[in-house]
This record gives structure tokens, C-alpha cells and sequence, in this order.
């Protein structure tokens, strides 16, 4: 399962998502800043974080906590 965390540099929120993904014992993600790109920020703006899961597509807007992680995620409290 690929994971990509879109975030901001400085977020409190994106801090929070952090947080949460560590409580729901998410799998590996890799964070994506959208600060420096155009495209990115255009996409992701308001929304960050966001957490988009590579295979299926789908994507998790903030707020998230870890049960709505573990549902997303497909994974066993």
C-alpha cells in the first residue's frame, strides 16, 4: 500500500495528522510539501492534510483521527 501525506511546512494540523496516523499504527507514508509547487498548492491548498492512497486513489481530507484512519485504511483496531 503506497501512502502519500500532503502537508504544509508550520501546520499544526498537519502535526495533528501525524499524530493521529501514529495512533492508528498506519503503514509507511511518505510526506509530500506542497509549499514550493504550484500545481500542488492549487490541488491541496485549503485542504491539507490530506492523506491519498496510491493504489485505490482515494483520498482522506482533514479532520481525520485514528479510527477514521482505520477505516480508511482498511486496518484492524
Amino acid at each position: 500500500m503506497g501512502l502519500l501525506l500532503y502537508q504544509r511546512d508550520h501546520c499544526h494540523l498537519c502535526d495533528q495528522a501525524l499524530a493521529a496516523l501514529a495512533a492508528a499504527r498506519a503503514p509507511a507514508f511518505e510526506s509530500v510539501f506542497i509549499d514550493e509547487d504550484a500545481a500542488l498548492e492549487a490541488r491541496y491548498g485549503l485542504r491539507v492534510p490530506v492523506l491519498h492512497d496510491l493504489a485505490s486513489g482515494d483520498e482522506l481530507d482533514w479532520p481525520f483521527d485514528a479510527d477514521t484512519l482505520r477505516v480508511f485504511l482498511r486496518l484492524h483496531p
